[in-house]
């Protein structure tokens, strides 16, 4: 029996996992590796980018601007703000945009029950 992913994939989406899966389906192309290899690949990426950005990352920012959107489906918040400043500790300066989507997933996903 297959262990079940137990990592959110949306990292995937960003400029790295984007990259890597460019690469991946590159190497399936050129028959260099299997495709159960990639799959392989992207889940260890899944696993090691979340457990990194949980024990490395200790920053903080606060937020303020305009909730558009909101909806929480399938144990996942998505929030659509509008006019957003990002502030991070120990005055960085501020960060303004026009727009953020936030999505936000509960830690422990439920097939880990």
């Amino acid at each position: 029996m297959a262990a079940s992913n137990s990592f959110y994939d949306l990292y995937r989406h960003g400029s790295l996992g984007t990259t890597l899966t460019d690469a991946l389906d590159e190497l399936i192309g050129d028959e260099s590796i299997a495709p159960q290899l990639a799959m392989k690949v992207l889940t260890q990426f899944d696993r090691v980018v979340a457990e990194t950005l949980q024990e490395k990352v200790k920053s903080r920012l606060t937020f303020k601007g305009s909730l558009d959107t909101y909806r929480f489906c399938d144990e996942v918040w998505t929030f659509l703000i509008r006019n957003v400043t990002f502030k991070m500790d120990g005055n960085q300066g501020q960060v303004v945009a026009d727009k953020v989507k936030i999505v936000s997933c509960s830690a422990k996903r439920n097939d880990d029950k």
